[in-house]
């Protein structure tokens, strides 16, 4: 049996392949193979019980070769410095593909911030920041909300920032709440992003959405606006979602004979993605195992959790009736997985193409910071639809035009895109 990648292994093998086909020299492969710089630092809280605990905290610099780092802060009892490396070499990806002037970046701390009381949980961001404040900023490394990270700690932390700046600097952290200098329309911004790209698909492949169907991984901030998104703005029908169950440890797939309402699933779920259980019960949801989202007969599947959840075991399982994976979450299929879905011929969304909506408004957010002028919730909206509605097609124009894979037409885009950054400022 083939030894298992860890996530990094896995962008570094994506962005191999992507490299072979653009003929990439070897110096240019070494540089982008790995970080620029990677940070590891241990973070002291005192607890409100007056003890001492200590966070291991990491934050990874992938390129900035086309603009500052840009990715969010994870807070996951299961974060390992693999998984940050990877998303910020995807996260490098996704601002090229976007085309917008940002490179990649992701940072992390390995805790159940469930377990975490609010006082506890501000002294932690403050405490990642007190770390982190001489290499962050916004024309140098701009981190956001990833899982288990909110709004309002990201206010925490610039609130942090500006103190041992001595000024106000609003466009450190973007995912902030609306009255701290935040975006209108970033709420629902990735998830949203993935809809309107998964009905350019449709589209493509000449599918009705108000006749389609779809099962969504995970109940996070992207699979909530997800769901909404594919309910109210395409007229499809949204079968089930899964989360995480922070107390259980355990995921669960939550369904509905009459299809998902996910506005009502949005009202009793907690700031982590966790659904409460007896809520949904009593609402006549079905509660199923962790993966019985991929067995669904849907049309479309958006896997919208964590890292490697379409694999060699579990890819097969996918319905044959299946015509399109938008990848919500960043990294959600393996190499092994890969295979099995281009030889089912499904349409794969890939993720740092299908993701893009969050960073591409984090951008439009430290724009409206830099300008001190903000605009209109249907105008972010806007401009998020023609972007990604844009980069879709590159993407598929470049499949198209090569005859490749989209998730290989996607990083053909991107790293052709950084390479020339690179070239251009004398890097190699």
């Amino acid at each position: 049996m083939a030894e298992e990648k860890n996530p990094f292994q896995t962008a570094q093998a994506q962005f191999d392949k992507s490299a072979d086909i653009l003929g990439l020299p070897e110096d240019i492969r070494e540089m982008l193979r790995w970080p620029m710089r990677e940070f590891h630092f241990r973070i002291p809280v005192r607890t409100e019980d007056g003890a001492i605990k200590v966070f291991q905290g990491f934050r990874v610099q992938h390129s900035d070769a086309r603009g500052p780092s840009k990715g969010g802060i994870r807070f996951h009892p299961n974060e390992t410095i693999d998984t940050v490396r990877a998303l910020a070499m995807w996260m490098t990806w996704k601002c090229a593909v976007a085309d917008i002037p940002l490179g990649g970046g992701k940072g992390g701390v390995i805790v159940n911030p469930a377990s975490l009381t609010p006082v506890e949980k501000e002294r932690l961001c403050r405490g990642w920041v007190d770390q982190m404040w001489h290499n962050i900023g916004p024309r140098m490394d701009v981190p956001a909300p990833d899982v288990g990270t909110t709004p309002q700690m990201m206010a925490w932390m610039m609130d942090e920032y500006t103190k041992l700046q001595g000024q106000y600097v609003p466009g450190v952290f973007t995912g902030k709440p609306v009255d701290m200098g935040g975006s209108l329309g970033r709420t629902e911004a990735t998830g949203f992003g993935v809809i309107f790209t998964v009905r350019e698909a449709m589209k493509h492949l000449g599918l009705n959405p108000s006749q389609c169907t779809a099962a969504i991984q995970g109940f996070g901030n992207v699979a909530q606006y997800a769901a909404i998104g594919f309910r109210d703005l395409l007229g499809g029908k949204v079968v089930c979602v899964s989360c995480y169950d922070l107390a259980d440890r355990c995921p669960y797939t939550y369904s509905h004979p009459d299809g998902v309402d996910p506005r009502f699933l949005q009202s009793i779920t907690d700031q982590y993605g966790t659904i409460d259980r007896a809520k949904a019960e009593a609402a006549g949801y079905v509660i199923e195992d962790a993966m019985a989202w991929i067995d669904k007969d849907v049309d479309v599947l958006i896997p919208a959790a964590l890292e490697d959840m379409i694999t060699a075991e579990t890819a097969p399982r996918i319905h044959k009736n299946v015509k399109i994976i938008a990848e919500g979450a960043n990294g959600p299929t393996t190499l092994e997985g890969d295979e099995v879905i281009k030889s089912r011929g499904i349409f794969l969304i890939p993720d740092f193409l299908c993701n893009a909506g969050g960073v591409t408004t984090s951008y439009f957010e430290g724009v409206q910071n830099d300008m001190n002028y903000y605009w209109a919730r249907e105008e972010v909206v806007e401009r998020l639809d023609q972007k990604m509605t844009v980069a879709f097609h590159g993407v598929l124009d470049m499949a198209q035009q090569h005859k490749v894979y989209m998730r290989d037409a996607a990083y053909l885009v991107a790293v052709d895109r950084v390479v020339r950054a690179m070239r251009l400022r004398g890097w190699v």
